[in-house]
């Protein structure tokens, strides 16, 4: 059975939230504040937005049946910070990999496991136990500390359905030059791209209610 099509005044009200995310963020980087205060009220910004899962485009929401989807859903002019959806299919996951930069992930939804890395003699171990996030649930990670891990293996937590999360990185991330490890700890240079070619439109405001109308 097809999905509804969606029209395009109701396409247009649920992306006022990334646009207000992403005007909220701008925000809270002009002033140039240390790691942990953009962490802090970042997460906070992200949890809003992933607490609603009524805005992203279903076109970049789509799973590929070989690999997971890295959908740009808006850079920074600057390249300050950029925001993605990664779709994972059913089962889908990272290979262990870095960032270089800190990062924000929301669970949109679905659910996915995360598990940290870091170096040790002989290679990688992992920290902990792997992270289960849930639908509005935010985790973070960092190369610089404060109790985070920049190193870590995402994946799907379900074998039979998609799961959506949102990630906010303080770069842009498709061009950052990172790395995958094996478990001996050899790295493999990459980066990453986007799976997309355009980005969402979100500065039309023409068909939009007025903010007062926002539930």
């Amino acid at each position: 059975m097809n999905e509804p099509a969606h029209e395009p005044a109701q396409e247009a009200r649920q992306l006022w939230r990334l646009r207000a995310f992403v005007t909220q963020f701008a925000q809270l980087l002009s002033g140039a504040p240390p790691e942990p205060v953009i962490l802090d009220a970042g997460s906070g910004l992200l949890r809003e937005l992933v607490s609603h899962d009524d805005w992203l485009p279903e076109a970049f929401a789509q799973p590929d049946a070989q690999r997971y989807r890295q959908y740009l859903l808006h850079a920074d002019s600057a390249q300050r910070f950029s925001v993605v959806s990664f779709v994972w299919g059913p089962g889908q996951r990272t290979p262990i990999h870095d960032h270089t930069v800190w990062g924000l992930i929301g669970m949109l939804r679905g659910a996915e496991h995360a598990q940290s890395y870091a170096p040790a003699a002989g290679g990688l171990q992992k920290i902990g136990q792997p992270v289960r996030l849930a639908p509005g649930m935010v985790d973070a990670v960092s190369p610089n500390g404060a109790g985070l891990h920049d190193v870590h293996q995402v994946s799907n937590a379900y074998d039979d359905r998609v799961s959506i999360s949102i990630h906010v990185y303080g770069a842009n991330i498709g061009a950052v030059r990172r790395s995958t490890y094996q478990p001996d700890g050899q790295r493999k240079p990459f980066i990453s791209g986007y799976s997309n070619s355009t980005l969402p439109n979100i500065w039309d405001l023409s068909s939009e209610q007025s903010p007062s109308h926002h539930p």
